[in-house]
């Protein structure tokens, strides 16, 4: 199973922190973000990861290696001073994603999702991880029904994308590498019934600003495992 992780962001919302330090290479319980995304995979039995990178790419290049440390063989999709966003980075990522679904994770949660449990062989275009709506983000993205199909609209409980899923390559058949976001390509595929999901009840946290980064420091550190909710 391949992997990617997508870590080509500038963390606007983490600054002065990203001003000299890539977001995934930030510290949370004596770890980078990137380090505990690369242990998870390997642990799943990843051994291929593409890792982009744009802003300040040099320095997560200098800390992955060849990923050996991992036992792992990491790719670096280097985009250059702009980042292509979440969609035209995957489809700049395809040919060493290769043909058969891959696993993606953002650089910018954590979790102690077990990758195990995410079916190499989704039904329709993807299967998505879905979670509680944290108080940030309270009316979520998705419906999941009780059949597993995740919708934009419609019955059964309205969660967020906890920015971890399979995706198959036919997800983005057609659609050029260009700055381009996921949600877009996500939505039109669940308008025509072609997401599956599973909601995750363990630990996820949306690092998205100095203050979300504090609190799951603190809490690994202490070791205690934050969920959705505690945000």
């Amino acid at each position: 199973m391949n992997a990617m992780i997508l870590a080509a962001g500038r963390g606007e919302r983490m600054r002065p922190l990203t001003d000299h330090c890539p977001k995934p290479l930030l510290t949370v319980g004596g770890r980078t973000l990137l380090d505990w995304h690369l242990a998870r995979l390997a642990d799943a039995g990843c051994r291929r990861v593409v890792i982009n990178v744009a802003w300040l790419g040099q320095r997560i290049r200098d800390f992955v290696g060849d990923g050996s440390a991992w036992g792992l063989e990491v790719l670096i999709s280097d985009e250059g001073d702009q980042a292509l966003e979440t969609a035209g980075g995957i489809i700049r990522a395809l040919p060493w994603l290769g043909p058969h679904p891959f696993w993606v994770v953002n650089g910018d949660v954590w979790s102690d999702f077990d990758f195990r449990t995410l079916s190499s062989a989704p039904e329709g275009l993807a299967k998505l991880v879905l979670v509680e709506n944290p108080s940030h983000h309270p009316h979520g993205d998705f419906h999941l029904d009780a059949a597993s199909s995740v919708r934009t609209e419609g019955s059964g409980q309205r969660l967020t994308f906890a920015g971890i899923g399979c995706y198959r390559p036919d997800l983005f058949a057609g659609q050029r590498t260009a700055h381009a976001p996921l949600g877009p390509l996500l939505k039109r595929a669940a308008d025509r019934r072609q997401l599956t999901g599973v909601q995750h009840t363990g630990a996820w946290f949306d690092i998205g600003t100095p203050a979300r980064l504090a609190r799951l420091d603190g809490w690994l550190s202490a070791g205690q495992v934050p969920s959705a909710a505690d945000e």
